[in-house]
């Protein structure tokens, strides 16, 4: 019961919604105030044989329109007591060959999803990884290649075109043993042929350090203000005629921020966090060294403070 205002009581009086009529009804006066209402909750009824049945509901997932017919089917079940001779012959055949001809297609998307959720990808990256591997696989058959590699890749192109951009390491960790060897080789093949569907070259979006450098920072356990900081250089940073990757860039500016800051991290520690490797890191320090006054906010360090920094 809820309170809603009643023209008929000229007050808000309690209400009481009827489920069977979908009316919404005054209880002081019984004037209809809603009719025909669309129960938008879930249908607990249950048309199994079994009342054992874990799901109760008796509609199945959403339409995929990647899938033939949205991924929608019907299983026939026989009745309770029947024995396995209940079903036709040619249907018993059908379901144990398991001839879906979207079959290959789900478990590629479960893989893909498994991938997403491990990395703690949102949806809509998932969904665009699953378009492209739907395009590619459409274009040309893919078996003979690295089906891990395959997905992983997907799942790297639709992380850079949804500008949410993940590193092939970090792909890589999630990616059921396929290398970054063979992930770049599957980024360059699928490239490839979406460029020849498409007939022009391919928008991956451009990745800069700062889409990186929150998600390291946390690995990393710093403060909020070290954080605020590191933004700040790395903004400043691509004004810069460094010619590092933005990853290098990022991992050199945290270690840069955290020199300067009383919570120190090893080297080791920032490039287990980033997956550049410790010499990499040292070599992009050194490009950043002589600016890192100009880059790092005044507010953060003062003029003294930068003579702490290990000079290259």
């Amino acid at each position: 019961m809820a309170d809603t205002y009643c023209p008929d009581c000229k007050r808000a009086t309690e209400v009481v919604f009827d489920h069977s009529a979908g009316d919404t009804v005054c209880s002081e006066c019984g004037l209809v105030l809603e009719g025909h209402s669309i129960d938008e909750t879930s249908e607990w009824r249950t048309f199994a044989n079994e009342s054992g049945e874990k799901d109760p509901v008796r509609v199945g997932g959403p339409k995929n329109p990647l899938l033939a017919e949205g991924g929608l089917s019907t299983v026939i079940s026989k009745p309770k007591g029947s024995t396995g001779e209940y079903l036709s012959s040619s249907v018993s055949r059908w379901q144990n060959r398991g001839s879906n001809p979207d079959r290959s297609l789900i478990q590629a998307f479960k893989t893909i999803a498994i991938m997403a959720d491990r990395l703690g990808l949102v949806a809509t990256i998932k969904d665009r990884a699953n378009e492209i591997y739907k395009k590619v696989e459409d274009q040309k058959p893919l078996r003979g290649r690295n089906q891990d590699a395959i997905l992983a890749a997907c799942l790297y192109i639709a992380c850079r075109q949804e500008d949410k951009p993940r590193t092939v390491k970090e792909i890589c960790s999630v990616a059921n043993g396929a290398t970054k060897k063979e992930i770049g080789r599957a980024k360059e093949f699928i490239v490839k042929q979406l460029e020849v569907e498409m007939g022009q070259s391919m928008e991956m979006g451009t990745i800069h350090a700062g889409d990186f450098l929150r998600r390291f920072c946390f690995h990393l356990g710093m403060t909020n203000q070290a954080v605020k900081a590191a933004q700040e250089a790395v903004q400043k940073s691509e004004e810069l005629d460094v010619r590092r990757s933005p990853i290098s860039i990022a991992a050199a500016v945290i270690y840069i921020i955290t020199q300067l800051s009383d919570d120190k991290k090893l080297l080791k520690d920032i490039s287990l966090a980033t997956g550049v490797a410790e010499g990499t890191i040292r070599n992009s320090y050194k490009d950043l060294y002589s600016y890192a006054a100009r880059i790092v906010p005044s507010w953060f360090a003062k003029e003294e403070d930068f003579r702490q920094l290990c000079n290259p």
